[in-house]
């Protein structure tokens, strides 16, 4: 018996044990669901989250991303207001004009009446298909100045229709007045190796214009590109009655405003960009040292075009100074000097007044005239082969271009003289207006030496592509674009 017995008494001590193991074991794994409990206390009581599982954490990155790489629209540069007696709304097709309203100074005044006039902003427009192709040779590195004229047959050239832009002066609506061909519409400039990186159309150029306001001061050159930047514009709007003009008689100052796009494009007329006085006794005076007044009213802009040249090689009875000024006295000196001692004075106020983390400076290089050899008359087609003659004095050109390179402030050279060079069929030649603001007659246009007009360009036509390329600057940084000696 006594043999019996041992083996149960055996057996229970183990089970006795593992009773007492479990027991442990539960009081361990209470304990620990109470000090879990309490630290979730804690951590909520602090204001803190636990630990995100991965996926979580990973769609809260994904949505941090996505705001920091479409950050909201900076809002609009202030700047003084404007009589609203000078404004009138730009006209949708087929309809009158309205009451007048504040130009393109995106002061207060302008918010408070986009709130009243209603209506949502406008959304991008889709861009086409022929805009968003590519060239089978762009590589993403190119020189956008470097390239050769295509005829281009795909929808989109040109780019607006000349009778339902407002903004065409009569000196550039060629067919307006009367010129037979259309052909100098249709030409595209292609870079080499870029693809299509410079077929862009009106839905990309409001797209870059949205929320920002863009000025152009110089010569007429300059407002022949401004009248072609607002009709890219005007034409590709949803709604072309959201719009406000202003454009004084004597053309100094011009703007176009969209209000759904918050964009504004303005023009300033100042052809030497230093003052020109006239003085009590009539005479004038070309100061030197002294910049005009109303270019205090550009700063604040968010892209600014610069150009001069032209008005400074006028001789005799063209020329549009008696005499030159500097520090309040008559100087004498060579035009090139002149000319040199201006850009001095204007590039130091560029570097004294323009905050370039706030404002895109371009200087557009020499817009070239078809005289003498390259006569623009009765030409319809671009130059493709043999050389052009320059007429502009290359001095002059590289006392702009040595000017630029001297400055703090970054400036982006627009290198449009030789594509431009090319285009000896865009000029208006014969089919331009008189000094009286009349087209030519036809015996006029029978006596091309003197009323052809080889200097300024037909719309739509050679300024479209200038600010094709301007558009495609502002989508890079200043330094991708780089000065051409």
């Amino acid at each position: 018996m006594d043999h019996s017995m041992k083996p149960a008494a055996a057996l229970s001590a183990p089970s006795s044990s593992r009773r007492r193991v479990l027991a442990t074991s539960l009081c361990s794994l209470a304990c620990l669901f109470l000090l879990s409990a309490c630290l979730l206390l804690l951590l909520a009581a602090a204001g803190r989250r636990p630990f995100q599982p991965r996926a979580a954490a990973a769609a809260a990155w994904d949505r941090f991303s996505r705001v920091q790489t479409n950050p909201p629209p900076a809002p609009p540069s202030i700047i003084g207001s404007h009589d609203d007696a000078d404004v009138a709304p730009a006209p949708a097709p087929g309809a009158g004009s309205s009451p007048s309203s504040p130009p393109g100074g995106l002061d207060d005044d302008w918010g408070q009446e986009d709130e009243e006039d209603g209506g949502p902003r406008a959304p991008a427009p889709a861009p086409s298909a022929a805009e968003g192709a590519e060239d089978d040779d762009g590589d993403g590195e190119c020189d956008v100045f470097d390239g050769e004229w295509v005829e281009e047959e795909a929808a989109g050239y040109p780019l607006y229709d000349a009778a339902e832009c407002p903004f065409l002066s009569d000196q550039v609506a060629c067919r307006r007045n009367g010129r037979p061909d259309s052909g100098y519409e249709q030409w595209r400039w292609r870079p080499r190796r870029c693809g299509y990186r410079t077929r862009l159309g009106g839905a990309e150029a409001l797209e870059l214009c949205r929320d920002k306001r863009v000025v152009f001061v110089g010569d007429s050159l300059n407002r022949n590109m401004w009248e072609s930047l607002a009709c890219i514009l005007y034409a590709a709007l949803p709604d072309r009655s959201r719009t406000r003009i202003v454009d004084d008689a004597g053309s100094q100052y011009r703007t176009f405003r969209a209000l759904d796009y918050n964009c504004s494009v303005e023009f300033f007329w100042s052809p030497f960009l230093v003052n020109l006085e006239t003085k009590i006794n009539q005479t004038r005076a070309l100061k030197l040292d002294q910049l005009p007044a109303m270019l205090q009213r550009t700063l604040g802009a968010d892209v600014l075009i610069f150009n001069t040249g032209h008005w400074w090689t006028h001789t005799g009875k063209l020329r549009a100074w008696d005499h030159l000024e500097r520090e309040g006295k008559m100087v004498e000196m060579a035009g090139e000097e002149a000319f040199n001692r201006a850009l001095r004075t204007w590039a130091r106020w560029v570097d004294r007044n323009i905050d370039p983390s706030r404002t895109r400076v371009f200087f557009r290089s020499v817009s070239p005239e078809h005289k003498s050899v390259n006569w623009c008359y009765n030409q319809t087609s671009p130059i493709s082969t043999g050389s052009v003659a320059p007429w502009f004095p290359k001095s002059l050109v590289t006392i702009a271009e040595r000017n630029i390179k001297s400055m703090r402030t970054p400036v982006t050279y627009l290198n449009i003289t030789h594509l431009s060079e090319l285009r000896i069929d865009a000029h208006p030649s014969v089919y331009t207006i008189t000094r009286e603001g009349k087209p030519l007659s036809t015996e006029q246009r029978q006596q091309p030496l003197t009323y052809a007009d080889c200097s300024h360009w037909c719309l739509p036509g050679l300024p479209d592509t200038w600010n094709v390329l301007l558009l495609d600057s502002l989508m890079r940084p200043p330094s991708n674009v780089h000065l051409l000696v």
